[in-house]
């Protein structure tokens, strides 16, 4: 119980949801169709990566910037968060989520708001078309957040927040065609919950967890695994320290600070 009476722990919290709250105003918000016409795929993509990799800088060092269910899902299956955040955590962004809907609903006039479900199974794209896609976007996503947020690597060039971001705006160029490109179920849940419309709403929950699953383990267990013993990641699991580690030092279970 020591993240529950720490401060930091509490910061991070409010920092996913918070967070989340921001992305999915701004995200969702470029998805309204102003004028007659397609909607602007390139626009689209490049809120949200924008969107992303800017509050990656902003709170990436607080809590780890996840925003999104399936990445918090990938990180407790590689055991690199306690059951206890993940929770937290995924309550946080799924309130920040819908709080950002409602809150971009209420300032957009009626006439505006259709295109807000903007997550549905395009016209000839099956149920398991649509989760296969989803599968590999979240897939290749939650590659890039582990790859470019590993604290072991050395000589990194360049910007994590903006790789992520960029790994965002790949997602939406190819699956915005196919799915509208979810990849994150707390903003598929917000516009779906405010409008009432769950249908085939499983696919924006299901392809993502997987996708974040395979990810996480491809890339924990088989591309540059973690030497870490099974009562190590328990522990962790459990919110407590490695039995190697001094109890007083929370910074060694605290959210890996990202790197530019």
């Amino acid at each position: 119980m020591w993240e529950f009476r720490s401060i930091t722990f509490w910061r991070a919290v409010f920092a996913e949801f918070f967070a989340t709250l921001i992305f999915v105003f701004f995200g969702l918000g470029s998805s309204f169709r102003w004028t007659p016409g397609p909607l602007n795929v390139l626009q689209v993509a490049l809120a949200f990566g924008l969107a992303f990799a800017t509050l990656v800088q902003s709170v990436g060092h607080i809590s780890g910037a996840h925003l999104n269910p399936a990445v918090t899902f990938a990180f407790l299956i590689g055991s690199q968060i306690s059951i206890f955040r993940a929770l937290f955590y995924v309550a946080a962004q799924l309130l920040g989520a819908v709080t950002g809907a409602a809150i971009l609903y209420g300032v957009t006039p009626s006439t505006f708001r259709g295109n807000m479900a903007l997550n549905t199974l395009r016209p000839g794209v099956s149920l398991g078309q649509g989760t296969t896609v989803e599968v590999f976007l979240t897939l290749q996503y939650v590659l890039c957040v582990f790859a470019t947020t590993d604290e072991r690597r050395t000589g990194r060039l360049g910007s994590a927040a903006l790789a992520i971001g960029f790994s965002i705006t790949l997602g939406h160029l190819f699956g915005m065609y196919y799915t509208g490109a979810g990849m994150n179920p707390a903003r598929s849940f917000a516009p779906a919950a405010l409008t009432r419309n769950f249908i085939n709403h499983w696919v924006y929950w299901v392809g993502p967890l997987i996708g974040a699953t395979i990810g996480g383990v491809v890339y924990d267990f088989i591309l540059f695994p973690r030497m870490r013993g099974l009562s190590e990641r328990l522990a962790i699991l459990k919110g407590n320290y490695p039995v190697t580690s001094k109890r007083p030092q929370e910074i060694q279970v605290d959210p890996i600070e990202l790197k530019t």
